[in-house]
């Protein structure tokens, strides 16, 4: 039965699902001794509004059923002693009072430690509780459905029980936000809210400052499909992300300037539209006005804001993009405008569920492919090829999600031609080859709106 803990759902159950039963035995197996609960915390699917959370600007996802799942056992040392199921991920040990991350590694146990740290650094906790955990996912890894914040989600939630914590949901959220930056990813928190607001059956607009979401019911007549494209991107191993981070920070410092605004104090490019009191559209226009399409050198950057070249990389770039020489600042500004837009009239659609709503998402979902291709330049070859096999094959919409520049594409089908799409995006693009074939069983698949993190407890 489910008791309402802290604004996340725990569950009590006197017969544990075959998964937890399953994980439960190897837990055993592990450490000598049985877990004491179980926490869970879902991927989750982005069907508009890329690359704009850390903007300011509201996006649209929903959870997913891939999620992570860990067994956990509080000990009397505060010693924590981390396994997985998977073979490839070594175990790993370190002391709850010694916690420290590698930026240069983001390997699994890592994302672990931003959770754990985030929660005893919130609190405080100098003699934290220890812990065995036991961890099992089943979300594709680097494949942009969010697996390496719903580990850091699950490692917030787990430590916060474990040390006989509570905190809402919406706290969760903003702390595993900016826990999950100390490896380096600077995120908007799109991932984090998703994972712990998310409820089954409905997508979710979230907003920013304050964090809140909204439900938007999906059409009835149309099946969103996720589809891998099999190249694995971590936004952490990578400055891909960072630098797009860091060239919408420039756009708005100089935006900012030229409209005579404070550019010192504004940090994102919702900020200038705020402090404007324009529309979208307006700051479009803006945008056509103050920007020119070629890159800006750092010297032009200087110049136009009056500050040092080492201003510029101790005030304004991060660590991983104090090399970069150039950034387009009229291409990322542009999106994320338009991006913004698109998904305010997303949402609007779904409510209003006009009779040919599902062809205008489609729209939306293809003009931001478009955009994100062209104007942030987060998409790669494969992502393209695959973009067009859906659409070729059925898909009213198609576009990728997630960070992009691999991972996958989420496609808005028709429920009456699923099944047909399925098996032909699968011989267009997973039977030709010998590796995708091979991943294919975890890569292609409808989803619906699944439920947010998670507690288990055996009554």
């Amino acid at each position: 039965y489910p008791a309402f803990y802290p604004n996340i759902f725990i569950l009590k159950v006197s017969n544990l699902p075959f998964r937890l039963l399953k994980l439960k035995e190897m837990f055993v197996s592990k450490f000598g001794s049985v877990p004491k609960f179980y926490v869970r915390a879902p991927g989750r699917v982005n069907l508009i509004g890329e690359h704009i959370d850390y903007c300011g600007y509201a996006v649209l996802p929903m959870a997913i059923e891939q999620d992570i799942l860990i067994a956990v056992e509080p000990v009397k040392t505060q010693v924590v002693r981390l396994a997985n199921t998977n073979s490839s991920y070594q175990d790993f040990t370190i002391s709850g009072n010694n916690i420290e991350i590698n930026k240069t590694k983001p390997l699994w146990h890592n994302y672990f430690l931003c959770g754990l740290k985030g929660i005893q650094e919130h609190f405080g906790l100098n003699n934290p509780t220890g812990m065995n955990c036991l961890l099992d996912g089943t979300i594709p890894p680097s494949s942009g459905l969010s697996s390496s914040s719903a580990l850091v989600c699950c490692a917030g939630l787990v430590t916060l029980r474990a040390n006989g914590k509570t905190l809402s949901k919406v706290e969760l959220a903003e702390i595993c936000t900016k826990s999950e930056r100390y490896i380096g990813t600077e995120g908007g928190g799109m991932d984090q809210s998703i994972s712990f607001l998310a409820e089954e059956g409905t997508a979710k607009l979230i907003e920013f400052s304050p964090l809140r979401a909204t439900d938007v019911r999906l059409p009835s007549g149309a099946a969103f499909v996720i589809a891998n494209s099999c190249v694995e991107m971590n936004k952490a191993a990578t400055s891909h992300y960072n630098i797009r981070v860091v060239e919408c920070r420039l756009a708005t410092k100089l935006l900012s300037k030229s409209k005579g605004l404070d550019w010192k104090k504004m940090l994102k490019l919702q900020d200038v539209q705020v402090r404007l009191g324009v529309s979208l559209e307006e700051m479009l226009t803006i945008v056509e006005e103050v920007f020119h399409p070629e890159p800006y050198s750092t010297e032009e950057i200087c110049k136009c804001l009056g500050i040092s070249l080492e201003e510029l990389r101790t005030q304004i770039l991060s660590q991983n993009t104090q090399d970069v020489s150039t950034f387009k600042l009229y291409q990322r500004a542009k999106h994320v405008y338009s991006e913004a837009a698109r998904v305010l009239e997303f949402k609007k659609i779904c409510n209003e569920a006009p009779a040919n709503a599902i062809q205008l998402l489609g729209e939306l979902m293809n003009q931001s492919y478009i955009s994100c291709k062209e104007m942030y330049e987060c998409s790669c070859p494969e992502l393209d090829r695959l973009v067009d096999i859906c659409l070729q094959f059925g898909a009213i919409g198609s576009r990728l999600t997630g960070a992009g520049w691999g991972g996958c594409t989420v496609s808005m089908v028709p429920t009456d031609k699923l099944n047909n799409f399925l098996k032909n995006v699968e011989k267009a693009y997973y039977q030709p080859n010998v590796q995708k074939l091979a991943l294919e069983n975890n890569s292609l698949f409808a989803t619906k709106p699944g439920r947010g993190a998670l507690v288990f407890v055996e009554a």
